[in-house]
């Protein structure tokens, strides 16, 4: 007869699968994240597209296969929660001495939410909140590398940048040094600061992302510290100091919630995020998590924080500004800027399309290169709150949309599956609303989303503002992404000309129409602008409307050319034509 296992000696080898499983994961998190220097080394761009996804993908096949082990490990006690406990307390145990413990942590919530279908969170079998009040171990190896005051802002540039270990020379890094120090003294005069940097410190390592490389670092100057970013371009000719960032607002836009994760090889991410957090106070450390590629835990740490306010506040959460969509209910929470979508039940026409292919859509959206257009959506299932927090006409709407999502159980809301992302106006409602100079910026700017989207081969599809929405840093994002495509999947042509006047008269198409044909011209009667921004959207952005500018990316990207967007204004930039 086989021996059965006691509880304790299961709990040791359940827990011993996730912990070997997560150091496999993070041996090959840290493989894929290696390579980057190299591929922006040789300007291998589409390589570094690879690894990005290759490295997306790594988290769910790493816990995919530790479901199959831990099935095949407990069978009939698979649900055994005192087993579970139990595991977790040596799991605890055989974390205590690592550098990326928090990761470690959330890792293990990963397996138990995938294993039991939990409603809302569980202390027993899960790290709701860290079991370690302060890191459990010391800092090995600092993070930052600190330069003393140089003679000149030029000089102290021209050392960090000669401590870069790129293989391909700069093209002229005292003229870049320069450069860049000419912008940072004209930023010290204006926040009223020492003329000179007394202090600075650099992180360790660069941060990649796309055609990319970003130095990432702050300076002191008397009272102020300031932020400062060296973004770096590999050109034909060598690397150039593209642009300089010492602005918080900039280098905020640089970890937007809209922008793919940065490749940057850190030994102690908790260190990281720290410091970037005193350059980015506003961030909070879950999106901080997130922009490194840690978002698994960022969504650990958005919901620890998410709990916190709870505890904290009293008002309700009702549903989201804005038109009511056919595909999601959405709802927010006054005092914490983030929304929750939920898929409706049922779609009613034209649309046509299930709940699977609306998930799918959000999990194209997570993998693909969001181009800093495509807001970041973190799922989650099985949230419960507290009845008396939703209002009365969110609650009714909720059932009454999304039932087989939503459920009220006693004196609780259930939500078996939501996305979360950051709350932001709704670019119908901003035009109405903001001055006049801001409305024609973000109109402008909506047009640069609608490129900056098509060059990283994504066309939005239905392209109605209440689609789109602005950041607090007045960029225009994409959010609603139920019609998005693949540009490429896309067949654009001209409208053929009526053979009759019955054929212009006509309410429908007189020529056939293939589900993936879209018409340029067309999308005119989507912007829904007054008069004035109509004019001043046509005058940047007119070529939208005509069949070639949209062939002519398409023809790009199936040649392989990856087309670099800049995370930051053309107006940063040091050598832009």
């Amino acid at each position: 007869m086989q021996h059965r296992l006691t509880p304790s000696r299961l709990a040791n080898l359940g827990a011993r699968v996730i912990h070997n499983a997560f150091l496999d994961y993070t041996d090959r998190f840290m493989q894929i994240t290696r390579r980057a220097q190299a591929r922006f080394d040789t300007r291998d761009w589409n390589g570094m597209q690879a690894d990005a996804a290759e490295r997306l993908d790594l988290y769910r096949a790493v816990v995919d296969g530790v479901e199959v082990e831990i099935r095949k490990l407990l069978d009939d006690r698979l649900q055994d929660r005192l087993v579970w406990s139990s595991m977790k307390a040596v799991y605890s145990g055989r974390i205590d001495d690592h550098d990326t413990w928090e990761l470690a942590e959330s890792f293990f919530n990963s397996i138990t939410r995938r294993l039991f279908d939990t409603v809302g969170v569980d202390p027993r079998i899960e790290f709701v909140t860290t079991d370690f009040e302060a890191p459990p171990t010391p800092s090995r190896h600092a993070v930052y590398h600190p330069y003393n005051r140089e003679k000149t802002t030029a000089a102290l540039l021209a050392s960090i940048l000669s401590d870069t270990s790129f293989e391909t020379p700069f093209q002229d890094l005292q003229r870049d040094a320069q450069l860049a120090a000419d912008r940072i003294e004209a930023h010290l005069r204006d926040i009223g600061a020492l003329r000179t940097i007394e202090h600075t410190e650099m992180i360790s390592r660069a941060f990649f992302r796309g055609k990319g490389a970003y130095l990432i670092g702050r300076m002191f100057s008397g009272s102020h510290l300031i932020p400062l970013v060296l973004a770096l371009f590999n050109t034909p000719d060598g690397i150039v100091v593209d642009a300089v960032l010492v602005k918080e607002n900039d280098v905020s836009v640089l970890f937007s919630f809209a922008n793919s994760y940065f490749h940057v090889e850190v030994d102690r991410p908790f260190d990281l995020v720290h410091l970037l957090k005193t350059i980015l106070p506003r961030k909070r450390l879950a999106e901080l998590y997130i922009a490194i590629g840690h978002n698994k835990h960022g969504k650990t740490e958005f919901y620890r924080d998410l709990l916190r306010h709870l505890a904290y506040s009293d008002d309700t959460f009702e549903i989201a500004r804005g038109k009511r969509g056919m595909v999601m209910a959405v709802f927010t929470l006054p005092t914490y800027d983030v929304v929750f979508k939920v898929i409706k039940d049922r779609f009613p026409p034209p649309k046509q399309t299930t709940r699977e292919a609306i998930m799918s859509k959000y999990d194209l959206v997570f993998k693909h290169d969001r181009a800093g257009r495509l807001v970041d959506a973190q799922a989650f299932e099985h949230l419960k709150f507290d009845r008396q927090r939703f209002s009365p006409e969110l609650l009714d709407h909720l059932l009454d949309v999304a039932g087989e999502t939503v459920r009220v159980h006693e004196d609780q809301v259930i939500i078996d599956h939501a996305y979360v992302e950051r709350r932001v106006i709704p670019l119908n409602i901003y035009v109405r609303e903001a001055l006049p100079e801001a409305a024609r910026a973000a109109v402008t700017d909506y047009g640069q989303t609608l490129k900056d989207l098509a060059a990283s081969n994504i066309f939005a599809g239905d392209l109605l503002l209440k689609n789109f929405g602005v950041t607090r840093h007045g960029r225009v994002v994409f959010y609603d992404y139920d019609e998005l495509a693949l540009l490429t999947d896309c067949n654009f042509r001209a409208m053929p000309p009526p053979r009759s006047d019955e054929d212009e008269m006509a309410s429908e198409p007189w020529f056939y129409v293939h589900e993936s044909d879209i018409f340029p011209e067309e999308l005119k009667r989507f912007l829904g602008l007054p008069k004035a921004l109509r004019e001043v959207f046509m005058a940047h952005h007119a070529d939208l409307f005509a069949v070639d500018f949209w062939q002519q990316t398409q023809a790009h990207i199936r040649a392989g050319q990856m087309i670099h967007i800049f995370p930051y204004e053309r107006a940063k930039r040091l050598h832009a034509s």
